[in-house]
């Protein structure tokens, strides 16, 4: 529910005072500790519930989507849908804003199995090469994945109450803990992610990796970085399944050829800015 607190700090015009976070009735006003209300913070931007584009410096603006999301009477304001979490690993692991670990994670990581270990060194000489001049402390390193392998796969055994709440991320079956403290991911279809929200993603990395480009070639689709097929965690089978409905999800906006062995989607000249916000509509049906 973090999310959703977040959220629920607005005031008139869709924004949230930073000093939401910072005076000294947060803490009774999130009902968690200090460091949580930062946490909270970090997380509602990295998972664009909040954006620091406010003009007015003191606040934070509420994303257009996260308000049709989260607001009373909206698409799911107690964050109970499944889609609402499959919005989420996209943000965090396709988009990647904020969230290095996520991103290098589900587009980088392609061993059968693994450890937490065995995952610092190489996510270290990524990290190396987005910023050379950034020290990196190995304890950081190490905590921030322990937090993203559990974010997907909780640790169910031992201590607090809150070892017990499964993650908002958990249910989406991405990843399991196959040993102790050896994980795998769970490629395949994923009944519970909605062909709008699979749609919305394939727009978002459209946009991004292939801007000006009428066509996508199903390998890019499937295999690239930061594509829905990659950070989904889908098989062949069912990315195709999926890009064979597109032409009546999208109202022949984007329309699924495959031509003497060429695979590829086609996508209609102009702005898909309304489409994405009907797609998203559509997955909480």
């Amino acid at each position: 529910m973090w999310l959703k607190k977040a959220f629920d700090q607005a005031v008139v015009g869709e924004r949230v005072p930073k000093a939401s976070f910072t005076d000294e009735n947060a803490i009774a006003s999130f009902g968690v500790g200090k460091n949580m209300v930062s946490s909270i913070r970090h997380w509602a931007m990295a998972c664009d519930i909040l954006r620091d584009t406010c003009e007015d410096q003191n606040f934070f603006a509420i994303a257009p989507t996260a308000s049709e999301i989260l607001r009373d009477g909206g698409l799911d304001p107690y964050a109970e849908n499944p889609s609402t979490a499959w919005y989420a690993h996209w943000w965090l692991a396709g988009k990647g804003y904020r969230s290095t670990t996520w991103r290098w994670l589900f587009n980088y990581v392609t061993s059968p199995t693994f450890t937490r270990q065995e995952l610092e060194g190489p996510l270290e000489d990524f990290a190396r090469k987005i910023d050379p001049k950034k020290r990196i402390s190995p304890s950081t390193l190490s905590r921030d994945l322990e937090t993203c392998l559990r974010s997907y796969a909780p640790r169910f055994a031992g201590g607090s109450p809150e070892d017990f709440a499964e993650p908002l991320l958990g249910e989406l079956g991405l990843l399991q803990e196959v040993h102790k403290g050896q994980f795998a991911f769970r490629r395949g279809p994923k009944a519970t992610l909605h062909d709008g929200l699979f749609a919305y993603a394939l727009l978002d990395f459209w946009e991004s990796s292939a801007q000006g480009l009428s066509s996508m070639a199903f390998e890019a689709i499937s295999y690239g970085e930061g594509s829905p097929g990659r950070v989904f965690k889908l098989d062949e089978d069912s990315v195709a399944e999926r890009l064979m409905a597109l032409s009546d999800l999208t109202d022949g906006y984007l329309v699924w050829t495959d031509t003497a062995g060429l695979r590829q989607v086609h996508k209609q000249p102009g702005d898909s800015e309304e489409l994405r916000r009907k797609l998203i509509r559509r997955a909480y049906d």
